[in-house]
């Protein structure tokens, strides 16, 4: 099984969980893996309830934007390793073909994008998926892609999407 270097989260908007998805993997997989993360039809920005997550974890907000999918299928893009969805939506949808047939993975898990109440609810919402996700990332940086071939890794990854708070 190649390393897996670059993983694309993927979600319908770009604005909440697969920009948190990008974040944890660049904080957890620092020197391993990088991330990116993109959506079937970005919002245009991300969700203020992620910025202000970031932010409180000490994360410089200033790169994280709400972008196309289709940034990552062309000849210029970083070849993606690994895809995984995070909602619902991407999850069914017609993927673009990333060069390099990437292992891809469902992770589905609540949007807290839909939450509605007090700025405190939005934010306890971004906290529950910050640490769903979070535990899903340090599981995958515990796998030894190494060890396994493509059907085993695609197993571990799909158990890692079945863990607390699957949607």
């Amino acid at each position: 099984m190649p390393d897996i270097r670059n993983v694309l989260v993927l979600c319908t908007g770009n604005s909440a969980r697969s920009i948190l998805g990008e974040a944890l993997f660049n904080l957890h997989g620092a020197g391993r893996v990088r991330a990116f993360s993109a959506g079937s039809k970005p919002k245009g920005v991300p969700h203020p309830g992620a910025l202000r997550l970031l932010a409180r974890r000490g994360i410089d907000t200033a790169s994280f934007r709400s972008k196309s999918w289709d940034e990552f299928s062309g000849p210029d893009a970083p070849p993606i390793d690994l895809a995984i969805t995070v909602c619902g939506n991407a999850a069914g949808e017609e993927c673009p073909v990333f060069l390099g047939s990437p292992l891809k993975a469902h992770w589905g898990l609540p949007d807290p994008a839909d939450v509605a109440g007090s700025e405190a609810e939005v934010d306890a919402a971004f906290e529950e998926t910050w640490r769903l996700l979070e535990m899903r990332v340090k599981a995958f940086m515990a796998l030894d892609f190494a060890a396994m071939d493509k059907t085993a890794a695609q197993k571990a990854l799909a158990d890692i999407g079945n863990m607390e708070g699957a949607a």
